[in-house]
This record gives C-alpha cells, sequence and structure tokens, in this order.
C-alpha cells in the first residue's frame, strides 16, 4: 500500500517510494527466508483462490518455529449481509445486485473470504491457534494498532473485515493436498 510500517519488511507487487522496501509478487512466495511476523493487511481477497493458499503456505514456511501470522481481509458474512436483500423493492434490490458485484470484483479483488473457510485453508497450510481480534487488537505487541486501512461500519455482531491470527504449527501436507484438490473440484474448474 501507500503507508510505511516502522519495523517491518514492507513488500508490495509495485514500488511506492519511502514504503516498499522489497518489490515482489507474492503469490509466487515470500522473498525472505524467516521472520517472526507476517502481517497482510488487504491482500488475501487480491489473491486468485489458488494463490492465496499458495501464499499462506508460504507464509508458514518462512515463519520461525512458533511465529504468527495476521491477516485482515474483508468479511464475506458482512458483505453478503451489509449489501443484499431479498426482502427489498425491485430498485433497491437491483442497486444491492450492483453493489454486492462491486464488493466482489472492484479494487482488484479476486476472492471473498468468510471465517469458516480462512480457518481450513490455514489448519491445511499447517496453522494453529486460529484467533480473532478486533481491528488494531491483539494480545501480541507486534501486531497492536498496525492496521492501516479505511474502515467501514460493523453490523451487530458482524465485523466488517476479518482480523485473523494464527501460529506457524506442524505442516499438514494431507490437509494442503485436500485443499488444493477442493479448490479445483469446487472452485478452479469452474473458471475455465
Amino acid at each position: 500500500g501507500t503507508e510505511r510500517i516502522q519495523g517491518w519488511l514492507n513488500v508490495d507487487v509495485q514500488i511506492s517510494k519511502g514504503v516498499t522496501d522489497v518489490v515482489a509478487d507474492i503469490a509466487h512466495g515470500l522473498p525472505v527466508k524467516s521472520a517472526s511476523a507476517v502481517f497482510c493487511e488487504h491482500v488475501l481477497e487480491h489473491l486468485k483462490f489458488d494463490d492465496a493458499i499458495a501464499f499462506l503456505a508460504s507464509c508458514r514456511e518462512v515463519l520461525v518455529a512458533e511465529g504468527w501470522l495476521r491477516i485482515s481481509t474483508p468479511n464475506l458474512d458482512w458483505v453478503w449481509k451489509s449489501h443484499y436483500s431479498l426482502l427489498r423493492n425491485r430498485d433497491d434490490k437491483a442497486l444491492s445486485a450492483v453493489n454486492l458485484n462491486r464488493a466482489f470484483r472492484a479494487w482488484g479483488h479476486q476472492f471473498l473470504w468468510n471465517r469458516e473457510l480462512l480457518e481450513i485453508v490455514l489448519d491445511s497450510c499447517g496453522f494453529t491457534d486460529v484467533r480473532y481480534c478486533k481491528y488494531g487488537q491483539s494480545s501480541l505487541p507486534e501486531f497492536r494498532g498496525i492496521e492501516r486501512h479505511e474502515k467501514y461500519e460493523d453490523l451487530e455482531g458482524l465485523d466488517h473485515v476479518l482480523v485473523c491470527e494464527a501460529q506457524r504449527g506442524e505442516p499438514n501436507p494431507d490437509g494442503l493436498r485436500w485443499l488444493r484438490e477442493m479448490a479445483v473440484e469446487h472452485f478452479l474448474r469452474h473458471l475455465e
């Protein structure tokens, strides 16, 4: 993005003067050998589903033992509930259809996530201790107040963004194999 996070190695797919330390396409892995923490804010939704899986697997690989990952990504459940209702009149439903599609396709979005899918993917990629936090909050000092992305209004009991932390765990090759097969069968082959 356009804001440098001090004390972190700032990686982006394009150079942003004074911000970007490393220019890299993270869909092909992270350009670091070891890290105690990885933070990605409003990144995951810009990756194709299979690239997101590969990226999260690479996060696990670059994290040191007991390292932590923090992800901030739009909440699919919030998008659905805040953008669409079957109870609206014709004109409102038409506008809702446009707004819902904007949430899915605008700003380069490729895939939106809900808690359940994100947890399954993290588990399959070898993460444990998955927990959700409020925007800017964490029990880990390195993640407190780190978010920079604009905020939207949360709905009662439903945050607009998923802020998820997970710890590096043991590899899960069977889970990762299953996940990749599921991704192809239920999503990727339908894009061909």
